[in-house]
């Protein structure tokens, strides 16, 4: 038998079973002599580096639309040619489940992780990845009846063991506050490219919790896309005039006191619940109707920066190749032969250069033409 000595262990690497999901949904847990929280790790880290950017949704309050917003911004992402995943945080009332028509339906375990439902919309290039725990339950209404302790373990669980695959966005639907979820959550995703996306309503009371999670955003270091203001007004059925429900409590220049722009006012409509209800987002079931149209400076807002991401890793690649190539012991050698050599290669260098810095800028502006 080999015995290794402490420093012989310390620099061995641990070993992986390489399974794609947490210990805890494991059969082998009780007999397993690996690494646990090594692989608990390993698994996040491993997911994470699948997900380009990731956009939660947070609002403080309950009740003012967060899941409503988070469906449709991931069906319109979708629409827009975006991989995307929905990942439902809110552990008390997870409702993402039904909002994609997956009411009642449950998930396997499998070496690649938990899995997850993929909702085909009309129109929309990839299927939404939807991971929930509504997926886990005998009931939808049955009650999450937890401690901190488990919600911090499934927050891990959602991210890590839901087989997400490769992704553009992951749209996560967080619970109300600002405690040990969205704690955690800020926690893990640390060093990630993470933004937060705000909803309220537009009375006072839902503008104040509001303002405590764009506040919570500030102090964080997260950055706000913008706020989305749900049950902006009613559009009367008879006449089409528009009136509001709620007295408006200036929430447009309260945000703006925080640095947070509001980029969209989404109407109360009776279309918009029973689409939520039917389980099928109303950007993809009636994108030509009003409040549906009301979505769109979200979604354009979010695409945005998926585009602006996926230029500057263009220009980096390309700043990347150009060295490469410039550095190739064949181009080297030419240029060696060659009278004026190093100052061809100078001159050469200093146009790639300008090419990339161009890319860059292109990258930085697509959020204006957009």
């Amino acid at each position: 038998m080999q015995f290794l000595t402490p420093e012989e262990k310390a620099s061995k690497p641990p070993e992986d079973c390489g399974l794609g999901h947490a210990c805890e949904f494991c059969p082998q847990e009780a007999v397993c002599r690996l690494d646990k929280p090594h692989h608990n790790k390993v698994l996040i880290e491993n997911r994470l580096a699948e997900i380009d950017q990731i956009i939660v949704v947070l609002a403080n309050k309950g009740g003012v639309g967060k899941s409503t917003v988070s469906a449709n911004l991931a069906a319109g992402l979708a629409k827009d040619g975006f991989r995307v995943g929905v990942a439902d945080a809110d552990i008390h009332g997870p409702n993402q489940s039904r909002f994609f028509g997956f009411a009642g339906a449950k998930i396997r375990n499998s070496k690649a992780g938990l899995q997850t439902h993929g909702f085909v919309g009309d129109g929309c290039a990839y299927p939404v990845q939807v991971g929930s725990l509504a997926f886990m339950q005998e009931d939808d209404t049955n009650p999450i009846v937890w401690r901190d302790a488990y919600k911090h373990d499934f927050i891990h669980h959602l991210i890590g063991s839901f087989d997400w695959g490769s992704l553009d966005f992951l749209v996560i639907d967080m619970p109300p506050g600002t405690g040990n979820e969205l704690i955690t959550l800020c926690d893990m995703l640390e060093g990630s490219d993470v933004s937060a996306l705000l909803v309220t309503s537009p009375q006072a009371v839902a503008q104040m919790d509001s303002l405590k999670a764009g506040r919570f955003c500030n102090e964080r270091g997260l950055p706000v896309i913008g706020a989305a203001v749900n049950m902006a007004g009613v559009q009367c059925p008879h006449c089409k005039e528009e009136f509001h429900l709620f007295p408006d409590a200036g929430v447009t220049e309260a945000l703006s006191s925080l640095g947070i722009e509001k980029i969209a006012d989404i109407p109360l409509a009776a279309e918009l619940a029973l689409g939520s209800d039917m389980g099928e987002p109303i950007v993809v079931a009636q994108p030509d109707t009003v409040v549906a149209r009301a979505f769109a400076p979200i979604i354009a807002r979010v695409a945005a920066r998926g585009r602006r991401r996926f230029e500057q890793a263009v220009a980096t690649s390309m700043t990347g190749l150009f060295a490469e190539n410039l550095s190739d012991a064949d181009m080297q050698a030419a240029l060696a032969d060659l009278p004026d050599g190093r100052t061809l290669e100078a001159e050469i260098s200093a146009l790639l250069g300008q090419e990339a810095a161009r890319l860059g800028q292109a990258s930085m502006t697509t959020k204006d033409s957009d």
